[in-house]
């Protein structure tokens, strides 16, 4: 075996990943929310990947002028990552559906039925994330196109399951729709195994961030950089009334002082200056203003450095494309090995 066909055979690992993007390389970017803008997500799909633009909390018109930016920048394939508890979620896909967006990602909860149908109905492919096997089931059956199954080893919000066992537990299950395995994938070794137990490919986000197009802020790489996969830890809850979805970032001074305002604001809360909602509500926001002064600004102390446990395999600042290719060959060397000793064999 050639190096040529270790590529070929990679590419029928996972055939039915390019099929469902439409891309060279069945890798999707993790969509960050600040980072996964324009210049990220347009290099990912020029690399032969599959960028995702992260709407957060962008307004419909904000999108808008999101998604024709990209287009001037690539031809090629991307998606859009919308939060399903987004209150103009609605308006969001119709603005995708009117660009010609050909993939929409639906994060944050167990989407509707009803707005799964509507972005089908305009002719954009519904990819979902599934965090439990009853969940991606319920998903095929409400007619997803594709689902990510993402582990506790991820960035941002997480859930309570490694990529690991979520892999064990989904992949060899769900064969009707293409399943992205994520969380914790730093090299293409790993990529190899998720798809030789029956993933159609992957997504990463942490890998990402200190490419050259990344328009975060050089402090903000610095700290990927310099960082090793302890220093990216989940946040703490402390009252169990206000529960909090874990986020995974690097460890600073945001990460105590998140503690203190969870403090802060169930005080206020039982002085009655505050309802539950409201409470829950600013606690969630905290980390969206950090992140933003993390990303801009480069407020490594004070704002959210929120990245995966693969935080450890990112070593220097590289071009969207050139990490890529490096994932691609670290998996088709993997294959030539075996190839080289199953011939000595």
């Amino acid at each position: 075996m050639n190096p040529k066909q270790a590529r070929d055979r990679l590419d029928g690992l996972w055939r039915r990943g390019l099929e469902c993007l439409g891309t060279r390389y069945a890798i999707m970017g993790g969509a960050m929310t600040w980072v996964s803008e324009r210049h990220l997500v347009a290099a990912l799909s020029n690399g032969g990947g599959f960028g995702v633009i992260a709407n957060g909390a962008m307004a419909p018109d904000q999108l808008a002028d999101e998604i024709d930016g990209t287009m001037a920048l690539t031809e090629m394939p991307f998606g859009v990552n919308l939060v399903t508890m987004h209150p103009d979620l609605e308006a969001l896909g119709d603005v995708c559906i009117a660009k010609g967006i050909s993939h929409v990602v639906l994060a944050g909860g167990l989407p509707r039925s009803a707005t799964i149908s509507r972005l089908k109905d305009g002719g954009a492919k519904v990819v979902c994330f599934a965090p439990a096997l009853a969940i991606a089931r319920k998903l095929v059956r409400l007619g997803v196109d594709a689902i990510v199954i993402e582990g506790m080893e991820a960035g941002g919000h997480i859930g309570p399951v490694s990529t690991g066992v979520l892999a064990q537990e989904i992949l060899p299950v769900i064969r009707e729709v293409p399943v992205f395995v994520a969380g914790g994938i730093g090299r293409g070794e790993a990529i190899l195994a998720y798809l030789e137990m029956g993933a159609s490919g992957v997504q990463l986000g942490t890998r990402f961030v200190c490419a050259t197009e990344s328009i975060a802020h050089p402090r903000f790489k610095q700290a990927f950089i310099r960082a090793s996969a302890r220093d990216a830890v989940a946040s703490v809850q402390v009252d169990p009334k206000f529960p909090v979805i874990p986020v995974r970032a690097l460890r600073n001074d945001a990460s105590a002082r998140f503690v203190e305002a969870q403090h802060e604001i169930i005080a206020r809360f039982r002085g009655g200056e505050l309802d539950q909602k409201q409470a829950q509500l600013e606690i969630e926001y905290f980390w969206v203003g950090a992140l933003r002064r993390a990303v801009f600004e480069g407020d490594v102390e004070n704002g959210s450095l929120m990245a995966g446990q693969s935080v450890g395999m990112v070593a220097e600042e590289q071009p969207a494309a050139e990490i890529i290719e490096e994932l691609v060959d670290q998996a088709a060397a993997v294959l030539l090995a075996r190839e080289s000793i199953e011939a000595a064999e």
